[in-house]
């Protein structure tokens, strides 16, 4: 209060001189330096850490000045800053060491030569030629299967029971199997690859067996 009765006689007073004939013709204006400190007080910005990042202000942790009404009002009371204060900075750096994601690390896919397609292409092809798909299915006549095996069934199983995955065209199954019995598929692979001793094909044996 007594800062403030203080400055209102100095305006009371620097009006009672400028109305006085000493200033009536002068172009000077007698303002005491504490009327300009004042004015000065409410445009002051205030330096805080925001805790999250806010468009046109700036990013999770980073130091940005904001005008004091802004930060009590507002950024305060929703914990979206923090005074810029030595505590304060070290909770919030202390924070972001825990919480913030780490950067993916960066893979680099190395492509396939023809070697290593060639290479897997004969590990499979040994699986497969070593292997014995078996399937049970239920019998409606005889050896006549209820529901016959059709191509999606043993690629699936192929994929399950010996561990290869094959594509549709490498399997040349020309009509689903509809009988009990053990049967030689014809593979279509590469021929590059060489074929096993008294082979003319590859070949994956599927025997269906009565449930």
């Amino acid at each position: 209060m007594v800062y403030l009765q203080y400055g209102r006689n100095i305006l009371r007073q620097s009006k009672i001189l400028k109305d006085t004939a000493l200033f009536q013709n002068s172009d000077s204006v007698l303002h005491h330096p504490l009327f300009y400190a004042t004015q000065g007080v409410r445009y002051r910005k205030l330096e805080v850490i925001l805790t999250t990042t806010i468009d046109k202000l700036g990013k999770a942790g980073e130091t940005v000045k904001v005008a004091p009404g802004h930060f009590r009002n507002h950024l305060m009371p929703k914990l979206l800053a923090v005074p810029n204060i030595e505590k304060f900075a070290y909770l919030i750096s202390e924070q972001r060491k825990i919480y913030q994601p780490k950067e993916a690390e960066e893979v680099k896919v190395v492509p396939k030569t023809e070697e290593d397609t060639m290479k897997e292409y004969r590990t499979a092809a040994r699986r497969l030629e070593n292997a014995k798909l078996v399937l049970r299915r239920y019998i409606k006549i005889d050896t006549e299967l209820r529901s016959p095996v059709e191509k999606d069934e043993i690629i699936s199983e192929v994929a399950r029971q010996i561990g290869v995955r094959i594509e549709p065209e490498n399997l040349q199954l020309e009509s689903p199997l509809s009988s009990l019995g053990e049967f030689e598929v014809p593979l279509r692979l590469p021929k590059s690859l060489p074929l096993p001793e008294g082979k003319v094909n590859w070949t994956l044996t599927i025997k269906i067996r009565k449930k």
